[in-house]
Formats: C-alpha cells, structure tokens, sequence
C-alpha cells in the first residue's frame, strides 16, 4: 500500500473485496458512523436474517479492507476467485504493514 494515501491499487483491491462480499451474498452498507462508534470502520450483523457488513463511509480504504477481511474470513470463499493480494490479506492478521 502506498503510505502516501490510496492508489489505484488500494480501489482496486478494495472493489475486488466488495465483489466476492457480493458474490458470497454478503450485502455490504456504508453509513456515516456516529457516537460511540466514532473511529469503528466496521462490523458484521445480522439483519432479518441477512448477513450485513456496515462499514463507516469515513474509515479509510486500508480500514475498510481489514474490515472486510475480517468479515469475509467467517464465509467459505473456496468456490470464489480471490485475487492473491486478497488471499493473502485473508490468510494474514492484518497486522503485516508491508501488505500488498
């Protein structure tokens, strides 16, 4: 990643995630998020029985990928083409500053 700010690989990789999270039916909602969930860039809930990422529209794309890939870890992505930078994120902690 470039620690710059976002590239054109960042919003790539970022709408790659978004696309298996689709693909897996995952519905994904970006909202303005307030209050006690200032600084929160995400999280998995359950909504009428729908599995639903909320992510903060204001966290940053690195945020909103480690949220997604926090979120995509608990679904079975084996029949879903990951991108090896995705596959990695997946595999790692997101702890690896290096990453992509």
């Amino acid at each position: 990643m470039n620690p710059s700010g976002p590239g054109p690989d960042d919003r790539a990789l970022l709408l790659h995630m978004e696309e298996v999270a689709s693909a897996i039916g995952l519905d994904i909602r970006y909202e303005r998020l307030e209050g006690e969930t200032s600084g929160f860039s995400g999280g998995l809930c359950r909504i009428r029985s729908k599995q639903v990422l909320i992510l903060s529209s204001e966290a940053t794309p690195r945020e909103k990928m480690m949220a997604l890939a926090r979120a995509l870890r608990r679904f079975d992505l084996s029949r879903v083409y990951l991108r090896p930078a995705v596959r990695e994120l997946l595999e790692s902690d997101g702890t690896n500053e290096a990453w992509p």
